[in-house]
C-alpha cells in the first residue's frame, strides 16, 4: 500500500534511496527508515524515529512505503504513578508546591485535578507528617484539603486507615483511559469533512463559553490551566461555536480534555469530530498514546471514547481527612505539647 497523506501519524516503513552511494551489488544503495509519519507534502514526507531523530525523505527517493502496526507501547503497562505524572503535566494549576515526590496543586477552585494533593511517590518525611502538611497548604488557599488517590491503591489503603474518607460520596469515579493515538484514528471516521474542525493555540471567549465549567470563575486562573502543558491545541467547531475540546503533548503522550458540545447540538457527531481532530493534530507532533479522564457516570462520553478504542487504565476519587484523622492528629498535638 503506497503512503498517503491520510497515514500521517501511523507508524511506517520507508524504503529509500540514498542518493550518490552504491550497494553491494553495485546498484544504488538503499535503506530501510522506520518509525511515525509526521509531514506528508507534494515534495517529500518526515519520519520520526522512536529516538526522536526526524529523517525527510524526497518522494523521488522512496522506493516503497507502507504503515505498519503499532509498536506495542506500554498503554495498559504504564503504572498509574506514571499516567498520573503525565496527566499532571497536562492540567498544571498556577500554585503549585512539591513535598518530596508529592504535588501540592491550588488553582482556586477550578476543577478537582488542580486543587488537590498528588500523594505519588515519596513525600520525604513520615506520611502522618505529609498530610499534615496538606492540610496546611490547602487551609493557607482557602480551601479543603484534598488527595487525588487511585482506588484501590496502597495509598488508597494507607489514607483510609488513618482516618482520610471519600470527599465526594455518592458522585462518580473517575477513570483515566487510554489508547493508541494511529489505532483511535483508523477506529472512528469522522461524520464531518477535515477541515471542519478549527484549532488554535489558545482558547477565546467563545471557546470558554462552550466549556461551561468556567462559567463564574477568574479568567485569569482558568486560562492559565487551560494553556498549561509543553504544547496545547484548542478545537472548535460551528460560527457560532458548538464544541470544543482541548489537547495537550506531553513526551510522546497526548492528553485529551474537555470535549464540550452545547446539549441543543449533541448527538449529531460533533464530539467525535473534535476528538478526531484532536487525534490528528497529536498525530502530526508524534504522540503514539492518549489518555483521557472522565466520570464513570457519562455514559455517552464513555461510549464515543469506547468506540475509538479506550480503555480504563485505573480510576480515582478525591480523600479528604475525616473525624478519624481529626481525632488523632488533636492526640499528636496534645501529647507533642505534654497535655
Amino acid at each position: 500500500m503506497p503512503l498517503r497523506r491520510e497515514h500521517l501519524g501511523q507508524r511506517v516503513v520507508v524504503r529509500r534511496v540514498l542518493p550518490g552511494e552504491l550497494g553491494r551489488s553495485g546498484g544504488p544503495a538503499m535503506t530501510d527508515v522506520l518509525g511515525t509519519l509526521v509531514t506528508f507534502d507534494d515534495n517529500s514526507i518526515a519520519v520520526q524515529r522512536e529516538d526522536g531523530e526526524r529523517t525527510v525523505i524526497s518522494h523521488a527517493d522512496i522506493v516503497a512505503g507502507k504503515p505498519v502496526p503499532p509498536r506495542p507501547v506500554a498503554r495498559m503497562r504504564i503504572t498509574s504513578e506514571e499516567l498520573q505524572r503525565i496527566a499532571a503535566a497536562g492540567w498544571v494549576a498556577p500554585h503549585q508546591r512539591s513535598l518530596g515526590d508529592w504535588l501540592l496543586r491550588a488553582t482556586a477552585g477550578f476543577t478537582g485535578r488542580a486543587n488537590s494533593a498528588l500523594p505519588v511517590g515519596d513525600p520525604h518525611m513520615p506520611l502522618d507528617d505529609a498530610l499534615a502538611e496538606v492540610e496546611a497548604f490547602y487551609a493557607a488557599q482557602r480551601l479543603p484539603a484534598l488527595v487525588q488517590v487511585v482506588e484501590g491503591s496502597p495509598r488508597w489503603d494507607e489514607l483510609h486507615g488513618r482516618g482520610w474518607v471519600d470527599a465526594r460520596p455518592g458522585a462518580a469515579s473517575a477513570p483515566v483511559q487510554v489508547a493508541s493515538v494511529a489505532r483511535a484514528r483508523r477506529a472512528v471516521a469522522s461524520p464531518l469533512r477535515a477541515d471542519a474542525v478549527e484549532i488554535r493555540a489558545t482558547p477565546d471567549d467563545e471557546w470558554t463559553r462552550v466549556y461551561a465549567r468556567t462559567i463564574g470563575l477568574d479568567g485569569d486562573v482558568v486560562r492559565a490551566v487551560l494553556t498549561s502543558g509543553d504544547e496545547v491545541g484548542f478545537a472548535r467547531l460551528g460560527s457560532p461555536v458548538v464544541a470544543v475540546g482541548r489537547a495537550v503533548v506531553t513526551g510522546d503522550w497526548l492528553g485529551l480534555y474537555a470535549v464540550e458540545v452545547l446539549p441543543a447540538n449533541r448527538r449529531s457527531g460533533l464530539g467525535t469530530a473534535i476528538v478526531s481532530a484532536l487525534l490528528a493534530w497529536g498525530a502530526q507532533r508524534g504522540t503514539l498514546s492518549a489518555y483521557l479522564q472522565t466520570l464513570d457516570d457519562n455514559v455517552a462520553a464513555l461510549a464515543m471514547y469506547g468506540r475509538f478504542g479506550f480503555e480504563t487504565h485505573h480510576t480515582y476519587r478525591y480523600l479528604r481527612p475525616g473525624d478519624g484523622w481529626v481525632s488523632a492528629r488533636q492526640r499528636q498535638t496534645m501529647g507533642a505539647s505534654g497535655e
